[in-house]
């Protein structure tokens, strides 16, 4: 099946069709900026605008930067806080013409690994964690998602660990790759302790210079770069719209 994915993220939405079957791309990404703000009805039309771009009139599968349930934001991050207690499925549904189905962003990123990437095929507790604006986590267990867990906002040293850890800050800050990987490494071995995952995905922008910072890292568990890298998102968000198009096919 083909299905458009779409990544909504904190500087950039990105999509591309995806081919569900494999997980692979079927043209090259487009991406627009994310709006200064990220409002609602400005995110909107960005998200009307990738699916312009590629004339798209069928089902939608959008990754969205907050805590989704029944398709209404519960959380904001680093996106307005007009998004909490929004309709995003009605808003993203209006916008383009088309059926919509959004999930968290990272536990779309965490549903492509698991089913096409660095998950593919493992058991017990894996930990996918997506690096950017924030930090994304979503949480398997046996290849079952446990939604929304949003672990990027845990307290570290008095503050939410993305805002000590993200690739933005390290960006901002210019940290050199061993002065991040510690930062890093500090939240990985806290989330272990909470959770003993024994894999985890790293994914994100910063993934693609991993071996500048994978050797600074200490926690116990596999630690793996993400297969999918930047289209994890995409490709999540699709399947998750393939699994809701099946499923309103049999009603």
């Amino acid at each position: 099946m083909e299905i458009l994915g779409i990544d909504i993220g904190g500087t950039g939405i990105k999509g591309a069709p995806v081919d569900t079957e494999t997980g692979r791309l079927l043209t090259a990404r487009y991406r627009v900026p994310t709006p200064p703000q990220a409002r609602p009805l400005a995110v909107a039309e960005c998200v009307a605008d990738v699916a312009r771009h590629f004339a798209w009139e069928d089902a939608i599968g959008c990754g969205f930067p907050a805590a989704i349930r029944y398709g209404t934001a519960l959380t904001a991050a680093n996106i307005h806080r007009k998004w909490i207690g929004r309709d995003v499925v009605a808003l993203f549904g209006e916008a383009t013409g088309c059926p919509v189905c959004v999930i968290n962003d990272a536990d779309a990123a965490g549903i492509a690994e698991m089913t096409f990437g660095a998950g593919k095929g493992r058991t017990g507790v894996v930990m996918v964690v997506t690096i950017g604006t924030g930090i994304g986590t979503a949480i398997f267990t046996n290849g079952q998602l446990l939604p929304n867990t949003e672990f990027g906002h845990i307290e570290i040293r008095g503050k939410d660990a993305e805002t000590r850890t993200s690739d933005t800050v390290r960006k901002r800050k210019e940290l050199s790759w061993r002065a991040w990987a510690k930062r890093l490494d500090e939240y990985l071995c806290r989330m272990e302790r909470l959770i003993w995952p024994e894999l985890i995905i790293l994914g994100g922008g910063a993934i693609k210079e991993h071996e500048r910072f994978f050797p600074f890292l200490t926690v116990q568990a596999e630690v793996v770069p993400a297969q999918f890298m930047n289209e994890a998102g995409i490709v999540g968000a699709a399947l998750v719209a393939e699994n809701f198009v099946k499923t309103i096919s049999k009603e």
